[in-house]
């Protein structure tokens, strides 16, 4: 047992409630009580006490469209496709089970110390993954990066071999979903078999769709339907699927989107990078679709913190609209936390009495949050948004385990991680000749 007080608990209800000065009482692996004050029920002997005074305790953030990174800072001149061709396909090509170990356990350290307790991981080699995940305590949703045959990358059998030996791994933090890389290396054919075996598996989808103009262009000339407009006809899109990135939908692909119940994984800060475009993202919203909040990749992104991404969420639609009323924070803070975990199906993203025990601890003594008026929950949902970064979380716990405390991690040795993911990086290089 744990026992959280003396912080600001940051619930994300469905009323939106924050206890000042309140309490957070976690039994194994579920939150048992949320409240005013100190907590009030029976302790037991040997319960654990976090003091969180002058902290924010909310739900852990998910981040719904992710890359294990081992490039991070290379082709950063390059746009989408570039980029690609000249070093993602090629390090990833050259993977092997030790590399992705440790670039999976560096990737992930870092999330947790920005606050992320879930990941929905695309990449390869999701048995190294998963061991990674296992070990360091984080929710991982992995996919592999499924493609044609000639493109050398993963099958559908793949990800099937994946979701038998990963799937349920750490009582069942670390899942396994059906992942495509995008349609430029796909086919209508490869889609429907996707879905089939996502159906027969039980499990959920993981695609990028429409994220460049030459993406759609390309789908266009090859199947004569943009990307959406392909995957809905396959049976791809549904409940159980993550569309990422969607920069370039339509008003009839939105609807496709909202008609099937997919999910989207908004990726501002990746999407201004490659200079992919500034998705529709209030139209999205408009419609009733469920949109989470993604970093991408560190190639792409140059970071893994979500603070980061949802600032870029709400400043570049308001500068592209000239509309400073458009994305709230409060709303992004949502977005970062409950759509996520709705879009995989977690039982995350809030902090009430039965949900899964996933929170954060962000330190409000620091200039990023100063001055703070008390009692004023926008000042507080504005700080988190247009002024904190990932430095100022100070513990990350996961299923009522605590991966970090004061900044340092409890689970792994991280400065063995960062050697060894410097270590990977120079073998990637020089398997690749770059």
């Amino acid at each position: 047992m744990i026992i959280i007080e003396g912080g600001t608990v940051l619930t994300l209800d469905d009323a939106g409630t924050v206890h000042e000065g309140g309490h957070l009482a976690i039994d194994g692996d579920r939150i048992t009580a949320a409240g005013p004050g100190r907590y009030p029920g029976e302790r037991a002997a040997d319960a654990g006490h976090i003091d969180a005074t002058g902290m924010i305790v909310m739900p852990g953030m998910v981040d719904l469209h992710y890359h294990t990174a081992i490039g991070k800072g290379f082709c950063d001149h390059l746009p989408l496709l570039e980029s690609l061709e000249q070093f993602w396909y090629p390090s990833i090509r050259a993977l092997d089970p030790e590399t992705a170990y440790w670039a999976a356990l560096n990737s992930y350290a870092e999330s947790i110390k920005c606050g992320v307790t879930t990941v929905n991981d695309m990449y390869r080699q999701l048995g190294a993954l998963g061991r990674a995940a296992e070990e360091i305590g984080i929710r991982a949703v992995l996919s592999n990066d499924v493609a044609l045959p000639e493109h050398n990358l993963d099958t559908l059998q793949d990800n099937k071999d994946a979701y038998d030996a990963v799937h349920g791994l750490g009582n069942g933090r670390v899942e396994v979903y059906v992942g495509i890389e995008w349609l430029p290396l796909a086919s209508p054919g490869l889609l429907r078999d996707a879905r089939a075996l996502a159906d027969e598996l039980g499990t959920g989808i993981h695609i990028h769709l429409n994220e460049s103009l030459g993406e759609v262009e390309n789908s266009r000339a090859r199947f004569g339907r943009r990307p959406t407009e392909v995957a809905y006809e396959a049976g791809l899109l549904g409940p159980d699927c993550v569309a990422a990135h969607c920069v370039w939908l339509t008003d009839h692909e939105i609807g496709l989107m909202r008609e099937t119940g997919t999910h989207i994984s908004h990726n501002p800060s990746s999407n201004a990078k490659l200079g992919n475009g500034v998705a529709r993202l209030p139209e999205m919203l408009a419609a009733g679709i469920n949109v989470g909040l993604g970093h991408d990749a560190a190639e792409s992104s140059n970071s893994c913190d979500l603070f980061d991404v949802m600032k870029f969420a709400s400043l570049v639609h308001r500068a592209y609209r000239v509309d400073a009323s458009l994305l709230q924070a409060p709303d992004v803070v949502r977005m970062a936390t409950r759509n996520g975990a709705a879009a995989l199906g977690h039982d995350t993203g809030e902090l009430t009495a039965g949900k899964k025990a996933d929170v954060i601890l962000v330190d409000t003594r620091s200039p990023m949050f100063t001055p703070l008026l008390p009692g004023d929950p926008a000042h507080l949902y504005s700080h988190l948004v247009f002024a904190a970064d990932g430095s100022a979380v100070d513990t990350t716990i996961v299923d009522g385990r605590v991966l970090m405390r004061g900044r340092q991690l409890t689970t792994v040795d991280e400065a063995a991680v960062l050697d060894q993911a410097n270590k990977a990086l120079r073998r990637i290089v020089a398997a690749i000749d770059y």
